[in-house]
């Protein structure tokens, strides 16, 4: 008798903090229910058989049935990666390398309602998924620890290929709710217990990105001028924070440099103004909005990451009643989200469908988890 096992991963929107993780600051993100799931069955073999929703349903709300890409990974084989993306490959191998007794095959099926290559972390729930389906299937105890989760998915999509990239997304996804992230040397993970009233609307502005460009041109000029200003014993966008008189020293980069430096120093006060509000005994939508708003405004006239596509849109939603949004990821595309009560939603979703862009109204959600087992005959 075979035991099919289903997992689940959720997709995550960065409220707070958005292009800071890689600064060593902070983020405030929240689980969504948009989904990567995953079925697992054992083989008596040592072939992995994995079929994975097809590539080609990149967009918000994409539903063709039946569309998958099949692969295989023979375990009695060495594992040999074939381009810096490989990560079904990387996941399975950084298990066996972490010593997890995946000795036999396994047949996966892995479906999403997540768009990729969108910003929404589609790899990230990708792996993650994979991971704990697999630990589920071997009945690992880490199977139940989403930190651990997110640290052995962190490995197999950055490490494994010496990558840019933080620990938000698989953070985010694995502990699943409204989470506070420290990346001030060993990451701080903190639930904030609470659950914000309303709902976020997600869009698909249909751009694709070029992220790692986009992170380029974002994150090189704001470290280099960190760098620069060492001499004068700056050594994070924290000081600026604490310390108005330090504003002064912006004028000793040049004016690419202190464009960019000025929004990560807004950026960072935002999050700290939104921390006490979410962690507050009182919850104002209308000041959520604002401070979501005012952070999206840095990133498009500070780090230069909107595009006309996401600011229409954007505009078209806050005309509409949407109280705050902005982009989602790391930017030049992809999608964004916007922040309203309820009975707004469905009058904003409207407004942007008959521009032509897909919208869909989206909750906090629970992180990695078990979403149930099945005997076959």
């Amino acid at each position: 008798m075979k035991e099919r096992i289903y997992v689940s991963t959720p997709s995550r929107i960065c409220l707070f903090g958005e292009h800071q993780d890689y600064l060593g600051l902070e983020v405030i993100a929240s689980a969504i229910n948009l989904r990567f799931s995953a079925s697992i069955t054992k083989r008596k073999d040592s072939l992995i058989y994995i079929k994975i929703r097809d590539e080609k349903l990149n967009y918000l709300g994409a539903n063709m049935q039946n569309m998958y890409e099949e692969y295989c990974i023979d375990l009695s084989k060495p594992i040999v990666y074939e381009n810096n993306r490989d990560y079904l490959k990387s996941s399975v191998n950084t298990l066996l390398k972490c010593g997890y007794p995946i000795e036999n095959g396994f047949d996966i099926v892995m479906d999403s309602d997540i768009p990729i290559g969108k910003g929404m972390s589609s790899s990230t729930t990708m792996i993650l998924a994979l991971i704990k389906a697999m630990l589920e299937a071997v009945g690992s105890e880490d199977r139940n620890n989403p930190e651990k989760i997110a640290l052995l998915g962190f490995r197999a999509e950055v490490e494994e290929f010496n990558e840019p990239g933080g620990l938000m997304d698989h953070y985010t996804s694995s502990v699943g709710g409204l989470v506070h992230l420290n990346f001030k040397g060993k990451t701080e993970v903190e639930s904030i217990n609470r659950t914000i009233p309303g709902s976020f609307i997600l869009f698909d502005s249909l751009e694709r990105k070029d992220t790692t460009k986009v992170l380029a041109e974002a994150k090189i000029p704001v470290i280099a001028a960190l760098e620069e200003l060492k001499y004068y014993s700056i050594e994070s966008v924290r000081d600026f924070y604490y310390d108005q008189d330090t504003m002064r020293l912006l004028d000793r980069v040049d004016e690419i440099k202190r464009t960019k430096l000025a929004a990560n120093i807004d950026n960072y006060a935002v999050l700290k103004e939104a921390e006490k509000l979410l962690k507050g005994c009182t919850f104002s939508p209308e000041a959520f909005g604002k401070l979501i708003l005012q952070h999206h405004a840095n990133l498009r006239d500070g780090l230069g990451i909107s595009t006309p596509t996401i600011e229409k849109i954007l505009a078209t939603a806050l005309e509409n009643g949407a109280l705050g949004g902005k982009i989602n990821g790391s930017g030049g595309g992809g999608c964004l989200f916007v922040y309203a009560y309820d009975q707004d939603c469905e009058r904003i979703v409207k407004a942007v469908e008959e521009l032509g862009y897909p919208g869909k109204r989206m909750k906090q959600d629970t992180g990695i988890r078990k979403d149930g087992e099945e005997i076959l005959e």
